[in-house]
């Protein structure tokens, strides 16, 4: 191909490639979707590539060697700029945005885990109320999941062999399933985030009381504590998000039920974002540390407190300071 050809053909992608990183540059792009500037990049790169093999003039590959650079620049600085912010997010913002939400976590957290104790107590004193809140046969799984001759502790007997990064994966989206479920229930006007937080509080107690009461009190709190400390507060916190959408339906204020439903689901999704985090984290620690029967319980128990402390002072300190990330 002759090169005015080959010019002719490309030059108004050149020329919209240079004005989209003249306004990268300037700022003026910054909040917008930047979506289809890697593809432009490579696009250009692939015309560099062709125009250099051909022999073309260096009137035409100079310029194309300077948009190729200023691309490179522009690219990987909005990646880091990504990167930045996720850790910021992680770091500061996540944790500020528990506190800011403060009321609708103690609500959460109080049906959560007030329904957890306190049924894990009656059971405990009252062993056949069990059978009242569980099925027998879930009830005998689970005997079999936290048996102390198990060789895998709080696996069903069809999972016992599997291997560990398949069970992390089925811990990832067994809880992803329940905290989202326990988050999208709160579009029924709240009702459904609380009966899920209930319903859920419910069913580990239940077990808990169980356990206990059978004499597996050793292996199966040795195997919860570790990676508790962050589900279960995902669990609490996937709720207050929920609880959020349903107040913003309840008591628009001034705001219509629409606006007020948008400008809470932007915290709430946020919220989910860091209790996705949170489950990836129990996840990997139920699978490869909760589940093993060679540490020895009093171990586990010692790194179970330390992950709990570590949990509480996250979400209350981190992000305080005046230096913290933005």
């Amino acid at each position: 191909m002759k090169q005015s050809l080959f010019e002719t053909r490309h030059q108004p992608h050149w020329q919209a490639f240079a004005a989209q990183l003249t306004a990268l540059e300037q700022g003026k792009a910054k909040h917008q979707d930047l979506t289809g500037f890697p593809h432009d990049y490579r696009r250009l790169c692939q015309h560099l590539a062709l125009a250099q093999e051909r022999g073309y003039s260096s009137y035409l590959v100079d310029p194309l060697q300077q948009l190729a650079l200023r691309g490179h620049q522009q690219l990987y600085r909005h990646r880091s700029q990504l990167g930045a912010s996720v850790l910021s997010f992680v770091l500061a913002g996540f944790p500020r945005l528990v506190r800011e939400q403060w009321r609708f976590v103690l609500v959460a957290s109080l049906l959560f885990f007030g329904s957890l104790i306190g049924i894990t107590l009656l059971v405990y004193l009252f062993p056949d109320l069990i059978y009242s809140i569980v099925s027998p046969q879930q009830v005998a799984e689970m005997q079999t999941m936290y048996d102390p001759d198990a060789s895998r502790l709080g696996r069903a007997a069809e999972r016992a062999s599997s291997e560990d990064w398949m069970m992390f994966g089925y811990y990832v989206m067994h809880n992803i399933g329940i905290a989202f479920q326990t988050f999208a229930a709160g579009l029924l006007f709240g009702l459904g985030s609380v009966f899920f937080l209930f319903f859920n509080g419910l069913m580990i107690g239940a077990i808990a009381g169980h356990l206990t009461e059978i004499g597996y009190e050793q292996t199966f709190w040795s195997f919860v504590i570790g990676h508790g400390a962050f589900e279960l507060s995902a669990i609490a916190l996937a709720g207050a998000a929920g609880l959020q959408l349903g107040w913003a339906l309840i008591a628009p204020g001034s705001l219509t039920r629409g606006e007020a439903l948008r400008l809470a689901a932007h915290k709430s999704v946020q919220m989910i974002c860091g209790v996705m985090l949170f489950l990836l984290i129990a996840a990997f620690i139920e699978a490869y540390w909760s589940s093993a029967t060679s540490v020895a319980p009093w171990i586990k128990y010692l790194a179970g407190a330390a992950l709990w402390i570590l949990v509480a002072a996250y979400l209350l300190l981190a992000g305080r300071s005046r230096h913290a990330p933005e």
